[in-house]
């Protein structure tokens, strides 16, 4: 289907109302996996022209994905990735670990945003940093958008990698997300080092069950975003 190319607007916004010089568009991938870290980038472009055919990654083939991420790491100003692993995500629930891993992005950029526009409607962030979060941003927002293909290609390499020791998983071509083959083995062989044990699709598998954690650090000061699948949907 056609769509829109992303475009500055936002980004020229926060310019001409806050004053900021630099702005870093944000984008995870990996909140509703079963498996594996949640991956979070952040990305400075600046205002010039992106490369043809730039979208929110899920849009893209495999292929053109991959190739666009490849162009993209030459073409933004600066980027950096941050992970929150199944670990953190289990003892600190998604919004707290989308937080940790958004940081660890932006601190790892080699020059400080004055302002982020972040993907979504939630504000997982919050200050110190500037946000502006705007609803499928990773379609509208040039900065968000390479910020979406560049995690996205990165979290699925990593998946790859973890899955070469847990083939029957299907990990290289599910990224941890919940599928057919994924589920067949879960049953079956239990959940891997690399599963978030907290999670409701636990409750499905009796013979696993004891296995679940229970969450050992809560942050009520912003709710939940992670809709979690269930083991039947």
């Amino acid at each position: 289907m056609p769509y829109e190319p992303p475009t500055h607007t936002v980004e020229r916004s926060l310019r001409a109302t806050t004053g900021a010089k630099i702005v870093a568009g944000v984008d995870e991938v990996g909140r509703g996996a079963w498996a594996g870290p949640v991956t979070v980038c952040a990305a400075i472009t600046g205002l010039r022209r992106p490369p043809e055919g730039l979208t929110d990654s899920k849009l893209l083939t495999i292929k053109r994905r991959t190739e666009l991420a490849a162009e993209l790491r030459k073409w933004v100003t600066s980027y950096a990735l941050g992970h929150a692993s199944p670990e953190e995500i289990d003892d600190l629930g998604m919004t707290a670990a989308l937080r940790l891993a958004a940081g660890r992005a932006l601190d790892a950029l080699p020059v400080r945003p004055d302002a982020v526009i972040l993907d979504g409607k939630h504000d997982y962030l919050g200050a110190p940093w500037r946000v502006r979060t705007v609803i499928k941003g990773d379609q509208s927002c040039v900065a968000v958008a390479a910020a979406s293909v560049i995690a996205k290609v990165q979290r699925d390499k990593m998946m790859a990698e973890l899955g070469i020791d847990h083939a029957d998983f299907g990990f290289a071509d599910n990224a941890g997300y919940p599928s057919p083959v994924h589920k067949t083995a879960l049953a079956e062989r239990g959940p891997t080092p690399y599963h978030r044990l907290s999670w409701a699709y636990l409750d499905a598998l009796p013979q696993w069950r004891h296995l679940k954690k229970v969450r050992s650090c809560t942050d009520g000061s912003v709710p939940e975003i992670e809709g979690q699948l269930g083991f039947d949907f």
